[in-house]
């Protein structure tokens, strides 16, 4: 099996001003869909400092994960789709796909995909 994956690196200096231009997290944009990951520590060598890699197995949750993803998922509709807060956990709630993303290096990991369907015929 032989995969194709193409990498556009945005520069936060390039989006002023555009709906991304808030996003402080790595965004996952396929054909079909939006996908953000969420981690029990998103930036655990910086919060942990020199024992980052211990710590991070001895504290880290699905728990956090799940809500790392989840404020991530919300703060994207909300920004980049001009929900209200309210509109954004009713749709997350309906419509958003979560899973376990990883748990191997002891920073566990959560994913949430949107489909783009939902937003075709939005105006």
């Amino acid at each position: 099996m032989t995969g194709t994956f193409e990498v556009i690196l945005h520069k936060k200096a390039d989006l002023a001003g555009q709906p991304f231009a808030d996003l402080s997290y790595p965004l996952i944009e396929t054909a079909t869909d939006w996908v953000l990951t969420g981690f029990s520590h998103p930036n655990y060598l910086a919060e942990f400092g020199a024992q980052g890699q211990s710590e991070v197995y001895a504290k880290s949750s699905l728990d956090l994960a799940m809500k790392d993803a989840f404020r991530k998922m919300r703060r994207f509709l909300m920004n980049v789709k001009g929900l209200s807060e309210d509109e954004a956990i009713a749709l997350m709630s309906a419509a958003v796909d979560f899973g376990v993303t990883q748990v191997v290096d002891g920073n566990w990991g959560v994913h949430a995909i949107l489909s783009k369907r939902l937003f075709e015929n939005a105006s």
